[in-house]
């Protein structure tokens, strides 16, 4: 898997898991303190995410890290 792949992939583990907890993208974009339009992109595979980013998402979306990368 290439790095586009995996950011695609990561990103559609993001909405999976958001929208299993009932978020919207705005809500969880307030809950860790970015735009929602910035949330949209990582969802989108758009960018790479600072590792502190993702720590920022899986502690709202309350699953570790690990389990937030585990993309297939």
């Amino acid at each position: 898997m290439d790095d586009k792949e995996f950011l695609i992939k990561l990103g559609n583990k993001i909405v999976e898991l958001r929208t299993e907890k009932g978020l919207r993208q705005i809500d969880l974009s307030d809950l860790i303190g970015i735009e929602d339009s910035a949330l949209r992109r990582i969802e989108k595979g758009r960018v790479n995410s600072s590792i502190n980013m993702l720590r920022k998402i899986a502690k709202a979306l309350n699953v570790s890290i690990s389990d937030l990368v585990k993309v297939n």
